[in-house]
Parts: structure tokens; sequence; C-alpha cells
């Protein structure tokens, strides 16, 4: 059976603190104004899978219910940064299986100021031998030793680092990445930061974990985003057809040995899994990356962009920092990659990272992003990862 997006909603993105409102209030937000967006009422919803990675156990309920205490099924999901598609997809599974006609997908994170530690509860560097993580750590210590910088920024830039020695990319290149997205976010109203900042001022930004730089770094945020996933039947039911964007293929992918077995930090986060996704996901919609206009992709560190495009097969491994220089991944170019703002600059609030991505995508295909619109954009790819590891990638078609 197919499955169509017909409703999404975001609340802007913001640094921890800076509002006076609650998880349930931001899941709250976002969950209204996707049902507004499909003119679906909440009674119809059959079940709400919700992601979050930094409440206690049934916070999901705690959110949900705002929406209306009708009896569904609420499902609490916790899969680190990649929690919010997590969520989608399994509210995806749900419709394709026939198991409902009807689910909302929700997602949200209150988070604390400062960088986040070694996994989803923030684990410290003495605390990774307990870490859902510490496979991973272990990699990267063994490689590259262990500093006193922030741990997730630690990995990353170990990662850059690697790619920098092994294929010539140069920190003006990482750079670019981060220019190129907070370049973007000047047109989302959504995003935490609506700053454009030069190559230049992006080098001379506070270093981090060498060579990645703060402006080159997602940062902690408040905000929760939502998608209401229907079937063909309940789409043509009620009338849907305008507002519909079809989930052509979906995939997940979790580590492998090949993670590991190189010891390379470019392997540990992840590049391995989503290129596993990316081949799932482009047999099963019969679609490729030549086909997609639109890309928002799990940029937490500009180093992960570059790792991204390759891993999509957007150009040859050690070509990444050359095609984002040549422009071919903003307007005027072969794509429009997190034409968002991305993590870095709208934001990275965990369980709705995901969602956020799909309800740009969707805003996208039907021609509704204002300022940012890709010029004719039909068909997206989103991308969403979390160490410890998952990886999704959703095809989505107008």
């Amino acid at each position: 059976m197919k499955s169509y997006i017909v409703g999404v909603g975001m609340t802007k993105f913001e640094k921890p603190e800076s509002r006076d409102w609650q998880y349930w209030d931001m899941a709250k937000e976002a969950g209204a104004a996707a049902l507004a967006d499909a003119g679906v009422d909440y009674a119809l919803v059959q079940q709400v899978p919700v992601g979050y990675c930094f409440q206690a156990s049934t916070a999901g309920q705690r959110a949900a219910y705002e929406l209306g205490l009708s009896g569904v099924p609420v499902y609490n999901v916790n899969n680190n940064c990649a929690t919010g598609s997590t969520a989608l997809m399994m509210a995806r599974q749900f419709v394709q299986g026939g198991l409902s006609d009807c689910v909302l997908a929700l997602g949200f994170e209150k988070m604390k100021r400062g960088a986040l530690g070694g996994g989803a509860d923030g684990a410290a560097e003495g605390s990774f031998k307990t870490s859902p993580v510490a496979r991973h750590y272990g990699i990267m210590a063994a490689g590259h030793g262990f500093e006193m910088s922030p741990p997730t920024a630690q990995i990353f830039g170990n990662a850059a680092r690697e790619h920098m020695e092994r294929y010539g990319t140069t920190p003006a290149q990482l750079a670019a990445v981060a220019a190129k997205n907070h370049r973007h976010s000047a047109d989302n109203p959504n995003a935490q930061f609506q700053d454009v900042y030069a190559v230049e001022e992006i080098l001379a930004a506070k270093e981090i974990h060498a060579p990645l730089t703060k402006l080159q770094c997602s940062p902690t945020s408040d905000g929760a985003a939502a998608a209401l996933v229907v079937s063909e039947r309940f789409l043509v039911a009620h009338g849907l057809h305008g507002k519909a964007v079809e989930i052509v293929a979906q995939a997940m992918t979790t580590d492998t040995e090949e993670s590991f077995a190189s010891g390379s930090c470019i392997d540990v986060v992840g590049k391995p899994m989503t290129a596993a996704a990316a081949r799932q996901v482009y047999e099963g919609s019969g679609l490729g990356i030549e086909d997609v206009d639109v890309v928002e992709l799990h940029d937490c560190f500009s180093i992960n962009e570059l790792l991204t495009y390759e891993a999509l097969g957007m150009c040859e491994d050690g070509a990444a920092g050359k095609l984002v220089e040549s422009g071919a991944t903003t307007y005027g170019g072969r794509w429009v990659v997190n034409p968002s703002g991305g993590l870095i600059s709208k934001g990275h609030p965990l369980g709705a990272t995901g969602l956020a991505q799909a309800a740009e995508l969707v805003w996208q295909l039907r021609g509704e992003a204002g300022p940012r619109q890709v010029p004719g954009a039909r068909v997206g790819l989103a991308h969403n990862i979390g160490l410890g590891g998952a990886a999704v990638v959703t095809m989505l078609r107008r």
C-alpha cells in the first residue's frame, strides 16, 4: 500500500531556555499545525509514534494528550539524532502495512545549553564504558586519542581530519558547507539562526575541535515537528490529493562490521550506513540521486554533509569538497541541499530533526517554501543519522 504525507508542522527552533515553554507546549504547536495543514481532526488519528531523547518514559503520551485524549496507541521512540525520522518510518510502516489509515508522527526536544556529550544521555568521558556509543568512541580513541573537546565534535572532527589527509579536502571547503547553509537559513523564519557568514568568518570563528569551528557545528535547540501520514484510501475519502506528497521509499540501516573494521572515524560516524540505506531507497523507488531536486541531509557538522554527498552517490569518494565549492549543492546548481539551513543553522532538537526535514521537503515539493523555494522541485530526499547507530533515508515525490 502507498503512504502519503498530507500535513506537516513545526515550531521555530530556538536556543534552549530562550522561551518559557514545556515540551508538551511545543509538541502541541507542531502537532496542531500538521493537523490543520491537512484539515484533519485528531479524532481520526489511529496511532501516534512520538520521538524524543531527553525526557522521561511516556513523555510521548504527555505530549500527545495535548492534542486529544482519544485512547489511541502512543509509542515512545528514541534513536539518538535519527529519532524524528524513526517516528516517521513507524508511521509509514503502520500505513503501508495496512494496520492504520491515519498516523501522526510527532517529535520534540527540550535541551540544555552547551555541547552534547558522547551519547543521547550526555555521557561524559568517564562513563563511556557504559555508553551506548562506547564502541564508536573506542575506535576513535584508538586512532586519534581522546582530547578535552566535546565528544561529538571530536569524533566528527577526526573524521574531517581523515578526509583531509586522504583526499586533500581543505578547511575552506568544510567552511563552504556552513556558509551555504547559514545563507539558506536567512530565508527560513523557523530557523534558530538567520545570520549570513562568509567562508573567512566561519574559518575565524572559535575552534571547537580542529578543523571544525563553532559555525560548522549544529547547536543544541528546543523545538518540535510533526507529519500526518495517511493511506491512499484515506486520501481519496477525505479529498486530500492537493496536499499529498508520497513517501516513495524509505530505509533504515544500522551499523555493520564495515562501520568498525577499518578503524576510521569516517566509517564510525555512519558513512557506510548512509550508503546502504540510500541503495535500498534507490532500488525500492526506481529513482536515483540524478532524479532528486532537493535534499535535506544531516549536517550535524560540516564534514558530515561532505561525507553524505559521497554516500548518496552525488560524487565520487573524496570529491565532496570540490562539489560544494563548485556551487552544485545550492540554488542554481544540480541540487539544492539543506534549503532550510540544515542542522547547522536551522537547529538540531534531536527528536524533531528528522520530521523537520520532512516538513521542509513537503513544503518544497508543494511549492510552498516562499523565498527559499527550489524552482520546479518534484522529488526530494531526506537523510537523518544518529550515532549508535541508525541512518534513515526517505524518498518523497509530489
